[in-house]
């Protein structure tokens, strides 16, 4: 570890710091419906809009009217990528002549992205066409980021309002997230990682003659090395280099902001014409934190406590410095079974474990990505976390199981977290023997229970296919290492899809029919089966009436409540997967201290 190292990380959450509240004013402000500088613009898009689709935006509903709205047009876009995806061959700005997509990746893909989890079992530059990767694809990362803004919204209003049956507008949330929001900042974005140098272009891919022929092993259609009669993998000889190319800054700048992280290329924000340089990877993780974060003000302004806002952000900044403080101490300290290697950081090299990372962007940077995008839900990558050391590999592992509660994804990560509020403030009641009281509302049975059922979901899901792929051929025969490290593949993967990430471990092939049609039903569980009880949270504190603190009120405003928050995120959210991971990643680092592999 290196003091420029900490500064960069130290740099990063103050930047975060300061954008929180002037984003989260400009939120609470939008879905106030209060006038900003964006209206003479906006509005008038907004009420064609309207007009258009027959939409009341004085009509609310209530939260199963909610529900139904936004499962009704995840699944009407869901199928319509569906189908795009099928049919590219026969549409237009497709130069590279992509044929159909296989019928259970293009369920798997409309699956993720319609979830805002954006897994790819597929290199994008060699499978999608560019109107599948504009018209479908970036169409979705604005879409399910919207949709987790207004459910977020959504459940503000119902902790913020007093004996109401209504928790907004479905439709109004979604419009006001894409026009206000998403929108003007995806544009400023665009053009501004097109000035550090991303593509953004309709051309057909270049090739380039290599001075050099190269022999490659030649990889069959399940995407594994083929191997010979002779026992020895088949080689190919490449004479030729494609340059892949296409609309990437634009579908770049919201797969960041809107904590998407499907990569427009299979190297995703590795590749440089995603990623250029150190500034551009900078603003990138920024733009992950940045809307997670500024909803935390929103939650404050919103509901009257603003003190309460900023203990829910310092609780996710603790966990946050936990994670990336692991995560660059275990990376720093290199690979021990690389004896004789020299890993100490000098004038000539970085230092530490520097396999699968990028020289431009050091183990710091690396560490802070990988950490940034699985506690944001995002899924981007810069480096490959398949190659990090078992306890850097844990953390990214590890962040995703907290169940975007560590800012999370754009929406997801509060309303994830306030479910742990409810949680904590429940528990806290029971202490001092009373009826738990959360911002003027009592916690009762029914809460409880359906915050029970969020968290449970999300690891049955997990634990359950996790356990099946481990043991049947099905499912190991796609990993790439045995031992800790094939289950820790495994593991990571259906964390990621339940957990709407993205992100992959790396080393694991996962476009087969068993990991493409379970990826789809997990990412599916993981987004829908944990909105509900959570919209249900929202209408029935919507409806209670306002009790006034009094001395036996817990107050969810002081730094006791975030170190109570934090307390049961860990017990409830990473206890529950111990045992997994002291099988995986746990046991890997105790082999590799040791000097044993397998």
């Amino acid at each position: 570890m290196t003091a420029n190292g900490w500064i960069q990380i130290l740099l990063f959450l103050a930047l975060i710091f300061a954008l929180t509240k002037p984003l989260g004013v400009f939120m609470a402000r939008v879905f106030n419906r209060e006038r900003t500088f964006l209206d003479p613009i906006a509005r008038p898009i907004e009420r064609l809009l309207y007009r258009v689709t027959g939409v009341d935006e004085n009509r609310e509903m209530r939260w199963t009217e909610y529900a139904v709205a936004m499962l009704m047009f995840s699944g009407v876009s869901m199928l319509v990528l569906y189908l795009i995806e099928r049919v590219q061959q026969w549409l237009p700005l497709n130069p590279q002549k992509f044929g159909a997509v296989a019928q259970d990746l293009a369920f798997n893909t409309a699956a993720s992205f319609t979830t805002n989890t954006n897994w790819q079992n597929y290199a994008g530059e060699a499978t999608m066409s560019y109107l599948t990767q504009m018209a479908g694809l970036a169409y979705h990362n604005f879409t399910s980021a919207a949709v987790g803004i207004a459910l977020a919204i959504a459940f503000v209003r119902g902790i913020a309002r007093r004996e109401k049956e209504t928790i907004g507008n479905f439709w109004v949330d979604m419009t006001r997230s894409t026009l206000w929001l998403l929108l003007p900042m995806c544009v400023i974005y665009a053009l501004a990682l097109v000035s550090q140098g991303v593509v953004q272009n309709l051309k057909p891919y270049d090739t380039a003659k290599l001075v050099e022929s190269q022999q490659v092993k030649k990889t069959g259609a399940d995407g594994k090395p083929m191997v010979g009669q002779d026992g020895k993998p088949v080689m190919d000889s490449v004479t030729d280099q494609t340059i892949a190319q296409g609309p990437v800054a634009s579908q770049e700048a919201i797969k960041m902001l809107g904590t998407n992280g499907g990569g427009f290329f299979n190297a995703n924000s590795s590749h440089p014409f995603e990623n250029p340089t150190p500034l551009s990877n900078y603003l990138q993780m920024l733009s992950i934190f940045a809307i997670p974060a500024g909803l935390t003000y929103t939650l404050g302004r919103m509901t009257g406590s603003q003190r309460h806002g900023w203990a829910v952000w310092a609780a996710m900044a603790f966990l946050f410095l936990c994670g990336v403080t692991t995560a660059y101490w275990a990376e720093a300290r290199g690979n021990p079974l690389l004896k004789g290697a020299d890993q100490r950081v000098s004038a000539l090299q970085p230092g530490g474990n520097m396999e699968g990372k990028e020289v431009r962007f050091g183990l710091a940077d690396s560490t802070l990505f990988a950490t940034v995008t699985t506690d944001a839900s995002c899924g981007a990558i810069n480096g490959w976390h398949d190659s990090y050391t078992p306890l850097g590999g844990m953390v990214p592992l590890a962040n995703i199981m907290l169940s975007e509660t560590v800012f999370g994804g754009v929406g997801a990560g509060l309303y994830g977290i306030l479910i742990y509020v409810v949680l904590a403030v429940f528990i806290a009641g029971l202490m001092v023997g009373r009826t738990p009281e959360y911002l003027g509302k009592k916690i009762e049975a029914y809460d409880v229970k359906m915050a029970m059922l969020v968290t449970l979901v999300f690891p049955v899901v997990i634990l359950v296919l996790a356990g099946i792929s481990s043991v049947e051929s099905f499912g190991t025969s796609s990993i790439s290492n045995p031992g800790p490290h094939g289950l820790t593949q495994i593991l990571y993967a259906f964390t990621s899809m339940a957990g709407n990430n993205g992100s992959a471990f790396g080393g694991l092939t996962g476009n087969t029919l068993w990991y493409n049609s379970a990826g789809a039903m997990t990412m599916l569980i993981g987004r829908f089966f944990m909105i509900i009880p959570m919209l249900a949270i929202a209408g029935n504190l919507a409806k209670k009436k306002y009790v006034p603190p009094s001395l036996g009120t817990f107050p969810v405003t002081t730094p006791l409540f975030s170190v109570l928050l934090v307390g049961v995120i860990l017990i409830v959210g990473a206890l529950t997967f111990f045992p997994a991971l002291s099988l995986g990643p746990v046991l890997e680092h105790l082999l590799m201290s040791v000097g044993k592999t397998f």
